[in-house]
């Protein structure tokens, strides 16, 4: 089994402005800079015929390449106790768009859509007991955060292992986005 998810990589210059933001929250989990990334859709655990069809399918994904804004900070889950901090993207309609045709070819490829509203983010951070006023500190100081414009042109397609310490990364496949026709 290989579990796996479709994302859009940060350029370093983001990912270090992110990463400048990662402090002074007890029990948090700081993501490592060069793991950033904006999921674009989960997958999941897939066995390996079914990664391979996908990496196929994926190819087939036409979008204009667009660009995208980091905006704000928040955490999920809205109410109660916060389990993960997260930086923002500002509504983007081509983001959307990439998010419907990559769920549309991994359905075609026989997996369930996605049932969860999509809600474009950069996990900054995992929490565990971390203090309510940290947390509440932390959005007040970062809520203005902006970054970009960002040009998006692929996407990747990654492997993720998980590990007691953190998930490692590595990519599968790179789509270029030109919205040409396949």
């Amino acid at each position: 089994m290989i579990r796996l998810f479709v994302s859009l990589e940060l350029p370093e210059a983001s990912r270090e402005r992110l990463h400048r933001l990662c402090c002074d929250v007890p029990g948090a989990r700081w993501v490592e800079p060069e793991q950033l990334h904006l999921t674009v859709r989960f997958i999941g655990e897939v066995e390996e015929h079914v990664f391979e069809e996908i990496r196929d399918r994926l190819g087939g994904v036409r979008v204009d390449p667009f660009e995208i804004e980091l905006c704000g900070v928040g955490h999920f889950p809205p109410r109660g106790q916060p389990r993960v901090l997260w930086a923002g993207i500002a509504r983007s309609d081509s983001l959307r768009l990439l998010h419907q045709r990559v769920d549309s070819v991994l359905v075609r490829a026989g997996l369930p859509p996605e049932r969860r509203k999509f809600s474009p983010h950069i996990t900054l951070a995992r929490l565990r007991g971390a203090p309510p006023r940290a947390v509440g500190s932390f959005l007040a100081t970062h809520g203005l955060f902006r970054e970009g414009p960002i040009e998006v042109d692929r996407f990747w397609l990654y492997s993720s292992q998980l590990s007691p310490k953190r998930a490692v990364h590595r990519a599968e496949a790179e789509y270029p986005l030109d919205g040409s026709a396949p």
